[in-house]
């Protein structure tokens, strides 16, 4: 089942797709409320919005992202990509020895989420964007401490993820040691709706992995060509190694990391030595395909310019 979450006629409604026509369900229903729920409430109200009469065409609505995450979690589970984009943003090649140790992840905003069609803004201050083609898995059930098999049963869902990269920014923070922040906090694209876990299931190969084509444009030209399962972990790996400690919750969003084989262009730069293709600029267009979700397609547009703030001023020596 595929369910997206759209604006239409000036309205906010969330709805059922079938072929190109939503199903609307209840106009007081929230996507996130309906995962919560559980998956079986979800597919029962899914069920009901399609024996419904049919709604809207998808092409005169405004996708919006198909839920508001409380939490983003975005990982690192492609060995290819993290040898060409650490060449390119620290200068340096091949693997840390850490990456096959454990899955790392950084915390994404939440507030950046856009829609499928959203345009997006120059991050202020940067003039080198960046586009990353992911896969997102979405958190069903809460849990704690899992294994990879019991994480299975809490992932609900997927949809296509990109974080869009300000890679001047991320260079430069990333030498404080902390990790990325303003170099992927301006948008990230969440859509073009939720496809339940079941609707995959036919693409896991016998290692556990959803063998799934992931394909990157820009301005209509092909720069990047992957599987899904060529990923470092499964996403139930993911979802466990996540839930150490702490727990998950209906409704967070993992992404799987960056595909190889042209996932970004920072992967390119480095294994090219030279910013080709350019980085991003206004008027720009990105679209991203993954077989068995669907397609989103972003354009850059001018955004605003970096209010000033001062340098830190030299560590004052007093004590007590």
């Amino acid at each position: 089942m595929r369910l997206a979450t759209y604006e239409y006629d000036g309205e906010r409604r969330c709805g059922v797709l079938d072929g190109d026509r939503l199903h609307p369900l209840p106009a007081d229903v929230d996507l996130l409320h309906l995962v919560r729920a559980g998956l079986p409430a979800l597919l029962r109200a899914g069920e009901e919005a399609l024996e419904g009469l049919a709604g809207p065409d998808l092409a005169a609505v405004r996708l919006l992202p198909p839920l508001q995450p409380p939490t983003i979690r975005d990982f690192v589970a492609f060995e290819e990509h993290v040898e060409g984009v650490r060449r390119s943003v620290e200068g340096v090649g091949g693997v840390p020895a850490a990456w096959y140790e454990a899955p790392t992840f950084y915390f994404g905003n939440p507030y950046a989420v856009i829609g499928a069609h959203d345009d997006v803004p120059m991050p202020p201050g940067s003039s080198v964007l960046d586009f990353e083609l992911e896969v997102a898995a979405v958190i069903g059930r809460e849990g704690r401490d899992l294994t990879p098999e019991q994480a299975r049963d809490h992932i609900v869902g997927y949809t296509v993820f990109n974080d869009w990269s300000a890679r001047d920014l991320q260079s430069r923070e990333m030498k404080v040691g902390l990790g990325p922040c303003k170099g992927k906090d301006t948008a990230t694209t969440l859509g073009p709706w939720l496809v339940t876990a079941d609707e995959l299931e036919p693409h896991r190969d016998v290692d556990g992995f959803l063998r799934l084509a992931l394909t990157a444009e820009v301005n209509g030209t092909v720069v990047g060509r992957d599987l899904l399962s060529n990923m470092g972990w499964t996403f139930e790996d993911l979802v466990a190694y996540a839930s150490r400690g702490t727990a998950v919750r209906p409704g967070d969003v993992l992404g799987s990391g960056t595909c190889g084989n042209g996932g970004c262009l920072a992967e390119l730069w480095g294994l090219r030595g030279v910013q080709d293709p350019a980085p991003l600029q206004p008027g720009d267009t990105v679209t991203l395909t993954v077989q068995g979700i669907g397609t989103v397609s972003n354009t850059v547009v001018p955004g605003t310019g970096p209010l000033p703030v001062p340098a830190a001023r030299k560590r004052p020596r007093t004590r007590p």
